[in-house]
């Protein structure tokens, strides 16, 4: 077991580089990640949400009860601005119909799950952060049929309630699960001791993910990647600043700035590459970008936290 904690631990770390290095592995190799495919994918999300539900106390949903306006502003925020953002780049950089639906479709899910640990590591408003994460999560399958029918619907056929029924089945009923398990059993050692595993296995799962995708989907990164990639990295710079400044807008102190600017910037993509192999099979370019998010978001969140954390160490040497 002490073993697998630490691989675990490492995988946390390092999950950038080791989701950017499974994608490089897997396009030189596509059969290593052809049977992430279907339900097999399901499952792996289900099995990731799993994971973040089974971290869940009730502690932390008091805390949506005991700061309702500030979760409410930033969840507002990440429902509204990742959406427009990437509807805006659709209609001014001239992006291609299926990468359009792919960012598109990443900007209307929730936030990802490694905001949480990303907010930590630059010293952000944690509670803050898994409020956010929680509350975005659970309106999910409300909001983000809602909004693609709404951006994307005028294009291309979206099944706003397949795809709620998606939601619900690989994000809120793992969650829901995981939850119960934490209820029951979080005070007992053993436990305790499986969860220290558990980041690991998600790290693994989000990896196979996007594995999955490279290995179906490699032959089209040779056609649209510079393109998809530009589309995916305005997008996220873009919800990493003006998340920042509606925190500014708001008077949140700069842990709490921080904190809204992460978790707007950084989407769950890995809900998005599901939905849009499920939903838009006949569009392959939309999952490639919903896969490119997933790798680069990994990468530029472990950055954002280190230019916070610059800032501070800039800082503390001016008033020394």
């Amino acid at each position: 077991m002490k073993i697998l904690q630490a691989v675990s631990a490492f995988l946390a770390k390092w999950t950038p580089l080791f989701i950017t290095l499974v994608a490089i592995g897997t396009f030189f190799c596509p059969s290593a990640f052809g049977w992430v495919r279907g339900n097999t994918q399901t499952a792996i999300l289900g099995v990731i949400m799993l994971s973040m539900g089974m971290t869940l106390k009730t502690e932390d949903f008091r805390i949506l009860l005991s700061r309702p306006l500030d979760i409410a502003i930033g969840t507002v925020a990440q429902f509204t601005l990742m959406p427009l953002i990437a509807w805006t780049l659709v209609k001014t950089i001239g992006l291609p119909r299926e990468v359009g639906v792919g960012l598109i479709l990443v900007g209307c899910c929730p936030g990802g799950v490694s905001s949480n640990i990303m907010t930590f590591l630059c010293k952000g408003d944690v509670a803050f952060s898994v409020g956010m994460t929680s509350l975005s999560t659970l309106a999910a399958p409300l909001m983000t049929p809602m909004l693609m029918l709404w951006l994307a619907g005028e294009t291309v056929d979206v099944d706003a309630l397949g795809m709620f029924k998606s939601i619900l089945l690989v994000t809120i009923a793992p969650i829901a699960i995981g939850f119960s398990l934490n209820a029951f059993f979080g005070g007992r050692k053993a436990y305790g001791e499986i969860m220290k595993v558990m980041p690991g296995i998600a790290v693994l799962g989000l990896a196979a993910i996007v594995g999955g995708v490279v290995s179906a989907q490699g032959s089209n990164f040779a056609s649209s990647g510079v393109l998809v990639f530009v589309g995916v990295f305005l997008h996220n710079s873009l919800g990493y600043l003006l998340g920042y400044l509606t925190g500014a807008a708001a008077r949140f102190n700069t842990a709490k700035r921080r904190t809204i600017s992460i978790e707007v910037g950084m989407q769950n993509a890995g809900l998005a590459t599901v939905l849009a192999t499920k939903h838009f099979p006949a569009m392959p370019e939309a999952a490639v970008a919903s896969a490119v998010s997933c790798v680069w978001h990994s990468i530029s969140g472990a950055l954002m936290a280190g230019v916070f954390n610059a800032a501070d160490a800039f800082l503390s040497r001016r008033k020394g």
